[in-house]
């Protein structure tokens, strides 16, 4: 059935909301984090830093056993998973873990050569996340440095087809035809949308910077979206979305493409923010979390139980 007349107003007001800003573009997903620990450690010498996220799970791979006693995680109480194995260790945080926080992990070899420990610090962020990081002490092997530049040629390929997508959106028509000539609508299959009731439908947590007021939520045969107001308690102290993540019970993650968030003036105070994913037609059924950042990841919002028509 072609989309109602409402639903394509809708539509517009998004596309010309994102003509005024520019979108931004989530980071991809982090791949496999390789980390060469030098045999003497100078004063110009930075400790690694690896981003840990909530309820996520990071492992660290050694090259070497670990003296597992003397092994010293700060903060350690406050994850909700700490696995120590021969030359492994797998880390899960909890949510006690607030976005910006700077833990220090100190491990000690236990052969006791040269060098004989490294330490790392662990960078909290609400949604990006290092799952595995390969720690080198003795030389790299062949086969290390092989699957590296095999993983950088897919990070490439990956960039040069989210380069060629947005060049195909941005150099096509704009408005409806837009949408028929990207195939974000096909013929009858327009866009449905869902107005999702606060503090029913979906749910915010308590002491956030913003509280949501309303929230619709999209679905076209290829993508899907949200578009959530803010009320801004604080007009002196501005927030804008800077990132966003949407994470189904399972753990399914959305690719999103689009985060766009409007700047509170005078005559309208609120905020608003849209968010974009791709979705198949049998993906982003159930129940998802959105969660969104600000520049940093300091300042997060986190809304649960949001569901797509």
């Amino acid at each position: 059935m072609p989309a109602s007349p409402i639903v394509v107003l809708v539509v517009l007001t998004l596309l010309s909301g994102a003509a005024t800003a520019q979108p931004r573009p989530v980071a991809p997903s982090l791949g496999v984090r390789r980390v060469e620990i030098p045999a003497e450690n100078s004063e110009a010498t930075q400790t690694p830093e690896v981003q840990i996220s909530p309820g996520v799970s990071t492992t660290f791979e050694f090259d070497s056993d670990l003296a597992t006693e003397k092994i010293v995680l700060e903060g350690a109480k406050r994850f909700s998973l700490v696995d120590v194995g021969r030359s492994t260790l797998r880390l899960v945080p909890s949510e006690q873990i607030l976005p910006g926080e700077r833990l220090r992990l100190t491990v000690r070899f236990l052969d006791g050569f040269v060098p004989s420990g490294a330490a790392f610090i662990l960078v909290a962020h609400p949604a990006r996340v290092e799952r595995l990081v390969e720690v080198w002490r003795q030389p790299r092997t062949a086969e290390s440095y092989r699957q590296e530049a095999k993983d950088a040629r897919a990070e490439t390929q990956q960039c040069r087809e989210e380069n060629e997508r947005l060049r195909a959106e941005h150099e096509g028509p704009g408005g409806i035809a837009g949408l028929l000539a990207n195939g974000l609508i096909v013929r009858e299959q327009g866009v449905a949308a869902k107005f999702l009731l606060v503090n029913e439908a979906i749910r915010q947590r308590p002491g956030e910077i913003l509280r949501v007021n309303r929230a619709w939520s999209y679905r076209s045969p290829v993508r899907v979206a949200m578009d959530v107001l803010f009320d801004t308690p604080d007009a002196a102290n501005p927030w804008t979305a800077e990132g966003a993540s949407l994470v189904s019970k399972t753990g399914t993650s959305l690719k999103v493409l689009t985060v766009w968030s409007d700047v509170p003036s005078n005559c309208n105070p609120g905020c608003r923010v849209v968010v974009e994913a791709e979705a198949t037609p049998d993906a982003a059924h159930g129940t998802f979390t959105l969660k969104l950042w600000d520049s940093g990841g300091l300042r997060t919002i986190t809304l649960s139980g949001v569901t797509f028509p």
